[in-house]
């Protein structure tokens, strides 16, 4: 039969993808092989990260239901963003570890999940050593001081966060130097790690630690620098936002009035370079505990959807995401089948293909949608599981025959999670 193509896969990323469904998880890479129903956004969401690229900023919310793939859709974009060269930082929100409304503890959540295509873990002390680099090079074929063109660009950075080009100073004599402690603590200071000790910190000369009014500044001072290291700039996602919703009324109101701050700051033009996306459900954008709980931030973010979803507008601030329906189910199921096979000695591929056809696909996706009461928009994480489970066991051996040897079953707690709200974290049941 003729199978969908999946663009050259290499076999690490054709295993990586496999692995991460076998987990029940996004995976990390390929999800361009896997995207079903985002067609509609792939133009639009170039064109953003075409102007951020150009010294814009851009605000961006993705909006769906448990199951509708938020996260799958987020990281879909992450994948567009690396392509363009961008730095990525995924940060998860929550009210102990992340609040949004401490700043600082975002941005130095931003810089240790930092990623590039060159560096995809940890990449904030390459982005640095490249950053000074360049100013390297730009100092010596102009004939001045290094010094002088780091205040240079980062004069905008300076107004708000002159500490931010005062430890890069540092930074770059302690490198110079051949100083690890000192390189190491000013990188970990720049990157907003607290407990730097008092040495490292009289080395470049200065006090203190990051705080809330100085981390605006110091994410300008990020994105600056990527942009100076040859980055198109960032792509900055904020996952799980509509934990807000369970917040005490203190922490949920100065998050949302942060959340407001900030996308008046990138309308501003206070942050070229810098794509914002956040993601929620909609009880979130719509409901009482979520944004109209702040009169100015609704108004910024709202988006009238009462109308047919064929006629959304994808330039508009918030992006709905439909749920998964039987017809897009069964097409990633068959996505997934043709990336398992492309992987295979021949004579084996034409058994798995022969054994998992298009009809086995489509019936296997009845079979979870009802394991689960019908609910097919929680079903893509738990129906891809276990067409991968169906393909393995067709490619051990040889005898096994799906529609005779193998019964759907659905953990309990799934199954709860399909018919009433979610017992944990929501975005665990996602794909």
């Amino acid at each position: 039969m003729g199978r969908h193509s999946n663009g050259g896969l290499s076999p690490a990323r054709r295993r990586n993808i496999l692995s991460a469904l076998r987990r029940g998880t996004v995976p990390a890479d390929g999800l361009d092989q896997l995207a079903v129903g985002l067609d509609h956004l792939s133009a639009v969401v170039g064109d953003e990260l075409s102007s951020v690229a150009g010294g814009a900023g851009m605000f961006k919310a993705v909006r769906g239901e448990y199951g509708s793939g938020k996260t799958f859709a987020a990281r879909w974009i992450e994948q567009r963003a690396l392509a363009a060269d961008f730095a990525v930082a995924e940060v998860q929100i929550s009210e102990t570890d992340t609040p949004l409304h401490k700043l600082e503890t975002v941005y130095r959540r931003t810089t240790e999940e930092l990623r590039t295509t060159a560096s995809p873990t940890r990449a904030f002390r390459d982005v640095l050593d490249a950053w000074l680099a360049a100013v390297d090079a730009d100092a010596e074929n102009s004939g001045r001081d290094r010094g002088e063109v780091i205040d240079e660009r980062l004069s905008s950075v300076a107004q708000v966060a002159p500490v931010f080009p005062l430890a890069l100073r540092g930074y770059l004599r302690a490198v110079e130097d051949d100083d690890v402690e000192m390189a190491d603590g000013l990188a970990a200071w720049l990157g907003g790690q607290s407990n730097v000790s008092s040495s490292v910190k009289r080395y470049a000369g200065i006090k203190g630690e990051l705080d809330k009014f100085t981390a605006t500044g110091f994410l300008r001072g990020l994105v600056e620098i990527l942009r100076g290291s040859g980055h198109s700039g960032l792509l900055l996602v904020l996952d799980e936002v509509e934990t807000l919703q369970r917040m005490r009324t203190d922490t949920r109101e100065k998050s949302l009035n942060a959340l407001r701050q900030w996308l008046d700051e990138i309308s501003n033009d206070r942050y070229p370079g810098l794509y914002l996306l956040i993601t929620g459900t909609t009880a979130f954008f719509e409901g009482g505990q979520g944004i109209k709980r702040l009169q100015p931030l609704y108004d910024r973010l709202r988006v009238d959807f009462s109308g047919d979803p064929r006629w959304d507008n994808p330039r508009d601030v918030q992006i709905r995401l439909r749920s998964f329906d039987h017809d897009r189910l069964v097409a990633v199921g068959r996505r997934v089948r043709d990336i398992f096979v492309d992987g295979l000695p021949e004579d084996v591929a034409e058994r798995v293909d022969s054994a998992v056809d298009d009809s086995y696909i489509t019936d296997l996706a009845d079979s979870v949608a009802g394991e689960l009461g019908g609910r097919v928009g929680v079903a893509p994480r738990i129906f891809l599981r276990t067409v991968v489970d169906v393909l393995d066991r067709v490619e051990l051996h040889p005898d096994f025959s799906p529609r005779e040897h193998y019964t759907v079953t659905v953990n309990p707690s799934d199954r709860q999670d399909a018919v009433g709200e979610p017992t944990t974290d929501p975005d665990d049941i996602e794909f």
